[in-house]
């Protein structure tokens, strides 16, 4: 197939691009190469992609509907894969703008091209920073996501509202995934394992915010990519809604748009992972703990009843073995 992926130079795009390249489909990626985290290790991912016959890269920032247009000319797009936005909860403290511009502009622009290119389906990033600090656990797709603690998370939100007026007005099929705190190799130097490891490997001291009593429910990038490529074929429509018995499926009754978690269902403590980091490394870590920071959630707890459903998967790579996976690849690309 032929797809079209925003943000091929990012932690998550570039693995479902190579993954796609793997399986023999066409892609086009398209990136802005932001300074947001060390543009170096965007441009190693895109090199990456380039060895392949089967990849094209148009660099250009979202709000450009004009060079987003060239990639979608060049592409021809089957399916579109929306991953490139403005990451991080804590710096849409710093830089609100930047989440207006490349998560409502952008995203838009996304949805006009989508509508233009008529495509079998468009598929949204979005997070599980929407459910904010909802108290219900595990959290289900349907549960209220009205009380956003950061711009983030209200971007990411009106993404998915911007998407199914879409869906509805141009009958364009849509889904909306929510991530559950992604990590692994290649993963963003801004996030917390990269930190910590780093910090580790130096003996420098780790900040552990809230703590350490937050719990997230880590989700390893390999499982994403899985669950992103087997819920291709299942645009959202009448005839694939879910009638499980104790699943509610998130189908809307006004066009084809569906929101699917993407996440293992098993939460794991912050201090687990980082015990599970030291093993890893094999090295101690000086602990700094710290309150909770302004816009952290204290868990994030995924119900992937509707991803089994619909795809027979569900995330299951443990966090130890993750982990490990980084480090191997942080050593290798340090050394």
């Amino acid at each position: 197939m032929r797809f079209l992926i925003t943000g091929t130079a990012g932690f998550i795009g570039f693995h479902l691009a190579r993954r796609l390249l793997d399986d023999g489909h066409f892609v086009v990626g398209f990136d802005g190469m932001t300074p947001y985290y060390d543009v170096r290790l965007k441009e190693a991912r895109h090199a990456l992609l380039e060895r392949s016959n089967g990849f094209r890269a148009v660099i250009g920032q979202l709000e450009d509907a004009a060079t987003l247009r060239q990639a979608a000319d060049l592409a021809e797009p089957e399916v579109i894969v929306h991953l490139a936005a403005q990451a991080g909860v804590r710096y849409s403290l710093e830089n609100p703008r930047a989440y207006v511009d490349a998560n409502l502009v952008g995203s838009w622009n996304v949805l006009e091209l989508a509508k233009a290119c008529e495509v079998r389906h468009l598929m949204l990033a979005s997070t599980s920073s929407v459910y904010g600090a909802n108290d219900k656990v595990p959290f289900a797709e349907s549960d209220k996501t009205d009380e956003p603690l950061t711009l983030y998370a209200a971007s990411k939100k009106a993404m998915e509202a911007m998407g199914h007026a879409y869906a509805h007005l141009w009958k364009i099929p849509t889904t909306a995934f929510r991530f559950f705190t992604v990590y692994g190799p290649w993963g963003r130097p801004d996030m917390a394992l990269f930190k910590f490891v780093e910090a580790i490997e130096t003996g420098a001291p780790i900040d552990v915010y809230g703590e350490g009593n937050m719990q997230r429910d880590f989700t390893y990038v390999g499982d994403l990519v899985e669950a992103i490529v087997r819920l291709v074929p299942v645009a959202p429509n009448e005839g694939n809604r879910v009638t499980a018995d104790g699943v509610t499926d998130t189908l809307s009754k006004q066009g084809p748009f569906r929101i699917v978690n993407i996440g293992g269902g098993q939460p794991v403590g912050l201090l687990d992972f980082i015990t599970a980091i030291e093993t890893a490394l094999g090295k101690p870590a000086v602990r700094n703990l710290l309150p909770m920071q302004k816009g952290d959630v204290p868990r994030t707890y995924a119900a992937p009843d509707l991803l089994r459903e619909l795809t027979g998967y569900v995330p299951d790579t443990s966090v130890p073995t993750g982990v490990r996976n980084f480090v191997e690849w942080y050593r290798t690309k340090r050394g």
